[in-house]
């Protein structure tokens, strides 16, 4: 009983250490493994895959398809722009502001419902053209989104326009990729993400109690960035797949029209968590913390 307790203690005290640049090391070695593994994976499907990918189908596409594809896009696009302008609308006004910098553990719990809630919302209603309900509850949860965004911007301008443009290429080139895979490549690492958001979410809560200057709250500090990074670029290429496949077999005939904003959704949400990532990563907060 004895040995067990002072091994105990001994683990306690390596996990309450000061953060030594292991963790963030590991971190940045996860996201260069992705990008290469990335690169490597487009090179191989553009140049020596046989297997037919959604660019050869592209030339087969119906006008129908193309314009499904077309607004889910333009749903996806619509949807930063009013993120972004949700978010500089909040940061210049200080009142909305100060409840958008709140870090208590109520306010954070609030955001998350609410976020939720107006992602069910909008994916509950079915799509009909012009502006209804399904537009006015997308664009309430965009600019839910961009609340949680606001507090970004006090990392100044020239930085997150940065991220921005870094995130428009990652986003960019993970598109290419998927068009250039086989068609239905990623669509079956849906269990493996699954498990990995998991660990992300978990990552995340943990950080928020343990101060990131420890080991431990460091490995998960660097968990939820770095490995988060890599998480939502994966599920970038499996959403964009998951696009293209509901555009390909919507039924033309059906009594539910095909829904460009639900189809949108999942490229949206990731391509705003892995902006969050980069543009902490380039603030400093993947780096060093004394």
């Amino acid at each position: 009983a004895t040995r067990r307790a002072q091994r105990t203690r001994i683990s306690l005290e390596k996990l309450t250490t000061p953060a030594g640049e292991t963790a963030f090391t590991v971190g940045k070695g996860m996201v260069a493994g992705g990008a290469a593994l990335g690169l490597g994976s487009l090179c191989f499907y553009g140049l020596a895959s046989k297997e037919i990918s959604a660019l050869d189908k592209r030339a087969f596409w119906s006008d129908e398809v193309k314009q499904r594809i077309r607004s889910t896009y333009f749903y996806f696009g619509a949807s930063i722009g009013l993120t972004a302008a949700t978010a500089v609308a909040i940061a210049r006004t200080p009142a909305l502001m100060n409840i958008a910098m709140k870090s208590s553990m109520t306010s954070m719990i609030g955001g998350i419902v609410v976020l939720i809630g107006t992602s069910m919302l909008t994916q509950s209603i079915p799509y009909k053209e012009g502006i209804g309900s399904k537009q006015l509850a997308w664009m309430l949860h965009s600019a839910v989104v961009g609340g949680i965004v606001a507090p970004l911007t006090m990392l100044g301008g020239p930085l997150l326009v940065r991220a921005a443009w870094y995130t428009a290429g990652v986003v960019g080139g993970l598109s290419a990729l998927a068009m250039c895979a086989p068609s239905e490549k990623f669509l079956n690492m849906g269990g493996p993400l699954a498990i990995g958001l998991g660990v992300v979410f978990v990552s995340s809560l943990g950080s928020m109690f343990l101060p990131p200057t420890t080991s431990l709250g460091a490995g998960l500090y660097s968990i939820s960035i770095y490995g988060g990074l890599v998480l939502f670029s994966m599920f970038l290429l499996y959403d964009t797949q998951k696009v293209i496949k509901r555009a390909e077999n919507h039924p033309v005939y059906s009594a539910q029209k095909f829904d460009p904003i639900n189809a949108c959704m999942g490229i949206y949400m990731d391509t705003i968590n892995i902006f969050i990532r980069i543009a902490t990563i380039l603030a400093g907060g993947g780096g060093r913390r004394k």
